[in-house]
């Protein structure tokens, strides 16, 4: 069958997920906006050319932000700054900057938190920035913001690559997120009024997909951004082997979410076959998926079946086993993408040096995200030397972000005030 042209818009995805790239360290340049007076629409614009990681393009004063409540006096920005993407191209992103209006009163400057969002869905439309400024709202972690605010913490909370006009989000590509992720806290110190110091100690925090996020960005840490001033990471609900996960969505209750996923892969591998496997309901799958949002894409796909969007019924292991023009299979790909390979502590050599704190925690009733793949991950950087610690919680996966919100704003702030954590991997 003669191959389709791939549209460049696509994104990468949630569950099956693109090969990991080492990307060099980069030195940010410093932004320049005297003001950040730019319209709405200018913060989702591409822009004509690309800026260096970590440089503030564009930026707007949003004032409160409604998703996150007026229990906190704040100071809020939408960012357009530049980011790497996972095959090492300069992209440009979006986020939102928040600062508490009060002084901060601790030792030391005021910290920052580095936030990667949950799941929002992959059209531009869902974007997180968006969402926290009350213009759609369908995302469900204002309170954790809110409690990091709270704490008097500032706030550099990343949309994640793909959510510019025109584009498509790149669901759970580790290497898009983490990047997206590191430089959102480069960026943070630069905004104009903001008052973030660029040697303030800088703290990570993600669940389900931000889990994925926070913790590909903890992995990159030592070799993409070392100037930051790392003192942990949190990271919850993570899909860090998303072979297990694309298994366990598959014709369930959450099957949207792998919808996305597939979708998102074929834009960061635009070689590899894709558009010609796709039958007309395929076809109207991706064109519907695109359209929604976190809630619709769950409520559209309940039970779909990723063998019923193809000509030929392809299972996800018929899928893994196709071949690109240099011979790479998808399942190579795939698992180029899982966490917890390569890693060590500081000194170990390893490809990924994490010299700082982990904090990993689930819902003993996830039903998105497999216990083994929770506890794989879990045993992963424990086996290999890292400094973590593990938590659960009674609830569903829905139900796990929320619950854990006061722990890890606790935990972040021991780690703020250098306080030693016990590791509890001697349980396992």
């Amino acid at each position: 069958m003669k191959r389709k042209r791939k549209p460049l818009f696509l994104g990468v995805a949630a569950v099956l997920l693109g090969g990991a790239l080492a990307v060099p360290a980069v030195t940010a340049e410093a932004g320049t906006p005297e003001a950040c007076t730019a319209a709405d629409v200018d913060i989702y614009r591409p822009p004509d050319r690309p800026s260096a990681p970590g440089t503030v393009i564009a930026c707007r004063a949003v004032g409160s932000l409604p998703m996150v409540g007026s229990g906190t006096s704040m100071k809020a920005w939408k960012v357009q700054y530049g980011s790497t993407d996972a095959h090492g191209k300069s992209i440009t992103v979006a986020g939102t900057v928040v600062v508490p209006e009060e002084a901060w009163t601790g030792p030391g400057e005021r910290p920052l938190v580095s936030f990667a969002p949950g799941t929002l869905g992959i059209g531009p439309q869902c974007a997180f920035s968006k969402q926290l400024a009350g213009e759609y709202v369908d995302a469900y972690e204002g309170p954790n913001i809110a409690a990091l605010l709270k704490a008097g913490y500032a706030v550099a909370a990343t949309d994640g690559v793909g959510y510019l006009d025109g584009q498509v989000h790149p669901y759970v590509s580790g290497l898009d997120a983490g990047h997206a992720v590191l430089d959102m806290a480069r960026v943070a110190s630069k905004v104009p009024g903001s008052g973030v110091s660029p040697t303030a100690q800088v703290g990570l925090w993600g669940y389900s997909e931000g889990g994925s996020g926070s913790l590909w960005a903890a992995q990159l840490a030592a070799s993409y951004a070392p100037e930051l001033k790392m003192a942990g990471v949190a990271s919850g609900g993570v899909p860090g082997d998303l072979k297990q996960v694309g298994a366990q969505l598959n014709g369930g209750g959450f099957a949207g979410f792998l919808v996305d996923a597939v979708i998102g892969l074929s834009v960061t591998h635009p070689e590899m076959p894709f558009d010609e496997l796709l039958n007309d309901q395929g076809r109207k799958a991706i064109a519907k998926a695109k359209s929604l949002c976190a809630v619709g894409t769950v409520a559209q796909f309940v039970g779909a079946r990723i063998e019923n969007y193809t000509t030929d019924h392809l299972s996800l292991a018929g899928i893994y086993a196709l071949r690109g023009p240099d011979g790479t299979t998808w399942g190579e790909l795939v698992d180029g993408n899982k966490l917890g390979v390569g890693i060590g502590p500081s000194g170990s050599g390893a490809r990924y040096e994490i010299g700082f704190p982990v904090l990993q925690y689930r819902g003993l009733l996830d039903e998105v995200i497999p216990a083994e793949t929770g506890y794989g991950t879990r045993r992963a950087y424990c086996d290999a030397g890292v400094e973590t610690r593990w938590k659960s919680y009674a609830g569903d996966h829905l139900l796990g972000d929320p619950q854990a919100i006061n722990d890890v704003v606790e935990w972040l702030g021991e780690r703020f005030a250098g306080r030693a954590m016990t590791s509890n991997c001697q349980a396992l």
